[in-house]
């Protein structure tokens, strides 16, 4: 069986080129389509020294760097991928690769992280976040993810199996498409991330920093809590505006390698996630480091964390996204710190090890491959 995976970009080492990287493992034959490929060579040892196939807007002027801004041409772009020598096409999709076009002989299956949020469910918060609410650049980015929205609507029928890392996305792709999803979630890398039991006096945010991981809100918290310390790791467009709103008691790292976040990690008091993420793997990270998590109560968390209140928690939700409701939910915390160990930690995230995502995933492509084959 000649087996093709299909990836939206590839330009860096996150959460979709994790999977990708296990499904690189479970079906090492595989050839690999990308929309561009700039990953740093330092970087490529998930792609298992595979050449990687890319389209025309991997040779476009400036893409390295501003490749996002070609996102109404990737619809175009995918459908140039010419898969029509494989027997299996596995699209790994947050955006265009789903559509890649397969032909009536071809299975193809998609492990779709979530329908593209920008167009559908999230269009007024991106259109906000962008400035683009209003004017004729923003009645041309309206219209633009109007013709988007009709696109992955129709491409999502060259789908013949859904997977995704959730029920809350699996609940979005039925609400989008009106397809069921199969959920096989992502994996943890407990080899790496290992429990410590010393705990020291601190809290831990770690993401991206970009509007809806919502860091700024957790250091406008902090703010309010001048006992208590709050350590930041992470990088991106948003990371002047959070330097501008900490206090002494936070402390901004920045971009860290994986060591000095895993060192992080297992040595906090507990992590604190405010946003409402797909999946979110930093809370399992967490976890598989012993340390448990206030996150927001909506989303990928809930399936992820074990509640305060129910038996072997491994952290608590805060209600809503607000400074009130985080410095609530960190007192409560600290008074019931003793209901939180770290073995309950650990035994959770283990039941997302990559080799329990291998066997589901190898277990669901052989029986629908077995399907087609009668």
């Amino acid at each position: 069986m000649k087996i093709a995976i299909v990836c939206d970009w590839l330009v860096t080492y996150a959460g979709s080129e994790r999977v990708l990287g296990e499904l690189l493992l479970c079906f090492p034959e595989a050839d690999i389509f990308a929309v561009v490929d700039f990953v740093a060579p330092d970087q490529r040892h998930f792609l298992q020294n595979k050449p990687v196939k890319t389209t025309f807007i991997q040779k476009l002027p400036f893409a390295k760097k501003r490749y996002r801004h070609y996102l109404p041409l990737m619809t175009l772009a995918i459908e140039q991928l010419d898969v029509s020598s494989y027997d299996l096409i596995i699209s790994s999709s947050h955006a265009v690769a789903k559509g890649v076009i397969t032909g009536p002989d071809q299975l193809h299956i998609s492990y779709t992280y979530s329908p593209m949020r920008y167009a559908w469910d999230l269009q007024h918060q991106y259109l906000k976040e962008t400035g683009n609410e209003r004017g004729i650049k923003g009645s041309l980015v309206k219209y633009l993810l109007h013709k988007m929205r009709l696109w992955d609507y129709r491409t999502a029928n060259g789908v013949d199996h859904f997977i995704t890392s959730s029920q809350f996305i699996a609940r979005r792709i039925w609400k989008t498409y009106r397809r069921e999803a199969e959920v096989i979630a992502p994996p943890v890398d407990t080899v790496l991330f290992t429990p410590h039991a010393e705990k020291e006096n601190f809290y831990l945010a770690a993401s991206r920093l970009v509007p809806y991981k919502r860091m700024d809100l957790i250091v406008e918290s902090f703010a309010k809590m001048p006992d208590k310390k709050l350590v930041v790791i992470g990088s991106g467009p948003e990371l002047a505006k959070i330097k501008a709103k900490a206090t002494k008691n936070v402390e901004i790292l920045g971009f860290q390698p994986t060591e000095i976040l895993k060192h992080y990690l297992q040595r906090a008091k507990a992590l604190i996630f405010a946003a409402e993420e797909d999946f979110g793997i930093v809370p399992l990270e967490a976890q598989a480091c012993g340390t448990p998590v206030i996150a927001f109560g909506k989303g990928g968390a809930l399936e992820t964390i074990t509640g305060f209140g129910q038996p072997d928690p491994t952290g608590l939700f805060f209600p809503e996204q607000t400074v009130e409701s985080i410095c609530q939910a960190v007192a409560l915390f600290e008074a019931n710190v003793s209901a939180f160990t770290v073995e309950n930690c650990v035994k959770n995230a283990r039941s997302y090890t990559s080799q329990i995502f291998r066997e589901k995933i190898k277990k669901f492509v052989q029986e629908k491959c077995d399907s087609v084959q009668g």
